[in-house]
């Protein structure tokens, strides 16, 4: 991480480029940048301390790609 003023610090993640396009555009719907989004997962943690999701390693509540796609699009609409 980066320092650029005492209050803020520039944080770097390496993602799937088409997993980044896919948030920008719900995030672009939402009048949120990806920036906000990020400060609003950090708010979130430190209220829940801890990720504001259960993480599990079952197998019953996991949707298969296809299966996401289809629940993404039918929320947020079509590309």
């Amino acid at each position: 991480m980066k320092t650029i003023t005492s209050k803020s610090v520039l944080v770097r993640a390496r993602v799937p480029a088409s997993r980044l396009h896919n948030a920008q555009r719900i995030l672009d719907k939402m009048g949120l940048k990806t920036s906000d989004a990020i400060n609003v997962l950090m708010a979130q943690i430190e209220l829940h301390q801890g990720l504001p999701f259960d993480m599990t390693l079952a197998t019953g509540g996991t949707l298969a790609p296809g299966d996401q796609a289809a629940e993404w699009t039918e929320a947020f609409g079509a590309s």
